[in-house]
């Protein structure tokens, strides 16, 4: 489950958009089994899990990620021809790939990804969490 979240984040680039803004701020993936605190890693940008349901979890253990809250997910993205570019962690599979990400207005996240070349391509929404809404340590 969390590597079909992530998945379309790997392995190629998206079409080059105009400008690659911040996305730093809390995200949560479609079905909000997951949620992200991105920030400023240096020069780069990066996510970090900050909640997710027990499914998520057992599916990351699944995949040899013991510890999913607290796992960067998105490492060392930096702008690139318009996108960022960076390194995705994929739980369930204890790997990392090579990933794109942008925004489409202030609230959605994208990200896509292909196999090989232009095979097996995915793209991965996220929306904007406000802070007051992320479920905290505890209160899973």
């Amino acid at each position: 489950m969390l590597m079909s979240l992530v998945a379309g984040l790997s392995l190629a680039a998206a079409a080059p958009v105009q400008d690659a803004p911040d996305w730093s701020g809390v995200w949560r993936n479609a079905s909000n089994s997951v949620h992200i605190r991105a920030s400023r890693c240096g020069q780069a940008m990066c996510g970090t899990v900050i909640w997710a349901n027990e499914k998520a979890k057992a599916d990351a253990a699944s995949g040899g990620t013991d510890e999913l809250v607290g796992t960067r997910i998105f490492d060392g993205f930096v702008p690139e021809a318009g996108e960022w570019v960076g390194e995705v962690y994929v739980p369930d599979l204890a790997r990392s790939f090579s990933g794109s990400i942008w925004m489409e207005g202030r609230n959605t996240l994208v990200g896509r990804g292909c196999l090989f070349g232009n095979f097996g391509c995915r793209e991965q929404r996220w929306t904007r969490v406000a802070d007051r809404a992320v479920p905290r340590r505890g209160r899973h």
